[in-house]
C-alpha cells in the first residue's frame, strides 16, 4: 500500500494498514511527517538528548534506547517505510497493480513505485459546491470556505456557520465549540471559543497530541520562552505499562509563566492533552500544573514533570 501524504489522516491510516499485515509506504512532499507537530518531536535531536539522558539515569541495561525517538522513527520501527521530500508525478494502473510516478521535491532521478492500492490523503476542502450559497448572498473566500466573523455570522447576519466548510482546523471537537457558541450568539447570549486552546490529535499508537504554540512558532514571533521536557520512559504507569515511548513537553512565556503550548507522544496522548487545554483555557502557568497534585502511578505525572522541568525543577528526571 501506498500513502500519498503524511498528514494526520494519512498517518493514522497508514499505521492501520500496517499492524493489519500490509507493507506501507507513506510519500510526503514536504521533509517531515505530522504537518502542525512541534519540530522537536518530528525530528526529536532533542527528544533523543531526554532519551539518552533517561537511559543513563535509570540503568541503560533496563531501557530500549528508542523509545524516545522522533516519531517518524517510533513508526518506521512499526514497518512503515517513508519516502520524505518526495514529489508525485501520476499514478496509473498496470496489471492490477498502481504505479505511483515519483521524483525528488527538489527535482532530480524520477522513480516508479507500485503497490495494490494508493491511499490519497494530501489535505481536506471544504464541500460547499452546490449548497446555492450564491443564491443567499453568502460569501465564500478563495479557498472555498464561507466567511464568518467573530460571532459566527456569515455575510447574511441571520445565519450563522460552524465546523470544516468554514476556516479553521477541521475537527469535530472544534465544530462542537462553534456549535455550542453559536446557539449561544442566535440566543442572545455570550458565545465562546478560544481556538488557541484547541486540541489535535494523531491516532497512531503511540498517540501524538497537541495543543497552543509550537517552538517554530514561538521563535517566529519573537516570543521568549521557557521549555520543558520529560520522556516517558521515566514515568512509573508507563513502564509498569511496558509501553515507554514518547515525551511530554511544555512551552511557557519565560517571563509569566503562562502556557503557551503542550506537544504529548504517548499511548493515551489523546486523554492526557485536556490537562493542558484545561490550563491554556484559564490562562495557567506552568507552575500552576507544577503545584497541582497528580495522583501516582499514571501517566499525567509527566505532564507535572515536563511543568517542574520548564524552571529545572523536575523531580525524577
Amino acid at each position: 500500500m501506498i500513502v500519498i501524504g503524511a498528514g494526520v489522516i494519512g498517518l493514522e491510516l497508514g499505521s492501520v494498514w500496517s499492524r493489519l499485515g500490509a507493507d506501507v509506504t507513506v510519500v510526503e512532499y514536504l521533509g517531515a511527517v505530522g504537518a502542525g507537530m512541534d519540530g522537536e518531536l518530528r525530528f526529536s535531536k532533542g527528544a533523543r538528548k531526554v532519551a539518552d539522558a533517561a537511559a543513563m539515569l535509570h540503568g541503560a541495561d533496563q531501557l530500549d534506547f528508542g523509545n524516545s525517538k522522533s516519531f517518524q522513527k517510533i513508526l518506521s520501527k512499526q514497518g512503515l517505510e517513508f519516502r520524505l521530500s518526495t514529489k508525485v508525478l501520476g499514478t496509473e494502473k498496470v496489471n492490477g497493480k498502481v504505479q505511483v510516478h515519483v521524483e525528488p521535491a527538489t527535482g532530480g532521478q524520477k522513480e516508479t513505485l507500485e503497490a495494490d492500492v494508493v491511499l490519497l490523503s494530501v489535505g481536506r476542502r471544504p464541500y460547499t459546491e452546490g449548497l446555492g450559497l450564491e443564491k443567499v448572498g453568502i460569501q465564500k473566500d478563495n479557498r472555498g470556505r464561507i466567511v464568518i466573523d467573530k460571532q459566527l455570522r456569515t455575510s447574511v447576519p441571520n445565519i450563522h456557520c460552524i465546523g470544516d466548510v468554514t476556516v479553521g482546523a477541521m475537527l469535530a471537537h472544534k465544530a462542537e465549540e462553534e456549535g455550542v457558541a453559536a446557539a449561544e450568539y442566535i440566543a442572545g447570549g455570550h458565545g465562546h471559543v478560544n481556538y488557541d486552546a484547541i486540541p489535535s490529535v494523531i491516532y497512531t499508537h503511540p498517540e501524538v497530541a497537541w495543543v497552543g504554540k509550537t517552538e517554530e512558532d514561538l521563535k517566529k514571533e519573537g516570543v521568549k520562552y521557557n521549555k520543558g521536557s520529560f520522556p516517558m520512559m521515566a514515568n512509573s504507569r508507563a513502564r509498569s505499562n511496558a509501553d515507554v515511548e514518547g515525551i511530554v513537553k511544555i512551552l511557557s512565556d519565560a517571563e509569566t509563566d503562562r502556557v503557551l503550548g503542550c506537544h504529548i507522544i504517548s499511548s493515551n496522548a489523546g486523554e492526557m492533552i485536556a490537562e493542558a487545554v484545561l490550563a491554556m483555557e484559564y490562562g495557567a502557568s506552568s507552575e500552576d500544573i507544577a503545584r497541582t497534585c497528580h495522583a501516582h502511578p499514571t501517566l499525567n505525572e509527566a505532564i507535572k514533570e515536563a511543568a517542574m522541568a520548564t524552571y529545572d525543577k523536575a523531580i525524577h528526571f
